[in-house]
């Protein structure tokens, strides 16, 4: 998998005062790794917005920091929950000799024939699979057509993808990843519907078993007599 770019720039602003960086426009981030010393950094905030809707957990990136160039993963994205805009991102340093454990998105493509033909509900299980491989090794999405489902009984499994000889998979393989399902039937439902309104307009139903009201004073006159 060939890596992208992004280029960033050591950070000196931390704690409270990284909201100026926020205001002109920078994003802070952290660059860490297995016997790495973290390292404070900040990006261009428009860049990096736009570098995370192309890329995901398992995308390789080569980061420039200055002269020196690191093979990063993005590792943690931080938004506002109000405005969606960027707060913080952590990036994971990985050497290229040592295997990692990270998760592959799934892209679906195509259309069900089933759910043309048959009139199918297609039901999307996984939207992600955990893998294990060499860094360049890794695929940035895994890519699920779905023309295969042509019949109601067809699925989708974990065990169904390939990544790669290369890239072990630790989803259990038996997860689902794409399934059909009947569709209900709306005039039914409408039916039930209609038939319980009908009930409620009659008045109300009759409870099995439920003692006969008594009006107060009725069952001393009858015990008298």
């Amino acid at each position: 998998m060939e890596a992208i770019k992004l280029e960033a720039s050591p950070r000196t602003v931390t704690g409270k005062k990284v909201k100026l960086l926020r205001q002109d426009g920078l994003v802070p981030a952290i660059m860490y790794g297995k016997d790495v010393k973290p390292t404070a950094i900040q990006l261009d905030d428009r860049e990096t917005d736009k570098l995370l809707s192309q890329a995901g957990g398992s995308t390789l990136i080569d980061l420039k920091i200055g002269k020196k160039t690191h093979k990063v993963l993005f590792r943690a994205v931080q938004r506002d929950p109000i405005t969606l805009s960027l707060i913080h991102v952590d990036f994971l340093q990985v050497a290229m000799d040592v295997v990692i454990r990270t998760y592959v998105p799934i892209e679906f493509v195509g259309e069900a024939p089933a759910v043309k033909n048959l009139g199918a509900v297609l039901v999307t299980g996984q939207t992600e699979v955990e893998v294990e491989a060499l860094p360049s090794d890794l695929v940035d999405r895994i890519t699920v057509d779905l023309e295969v489902l042509q019949e109601m009984d067809d699925s989708i499994t974990v065990g169904d993808l390939f990544l790669g000889k290369d890239v072990k998979v630790l989803t259990e393989p038996e997860e689902a990843v794409a399934h059909l399902m009947y569709q209900v039937i709306e005039e039914e439902e409408e039916e039930v519907v209609e038939e319980l309104e009908e009930m409620l307009e009659e008045g109300e139903p009759e409870v099995v078993g439920r003692a006969e009201r008594e009006e107060p004073g009725e069952k001393k006159e009858e015990e008298q007599e």
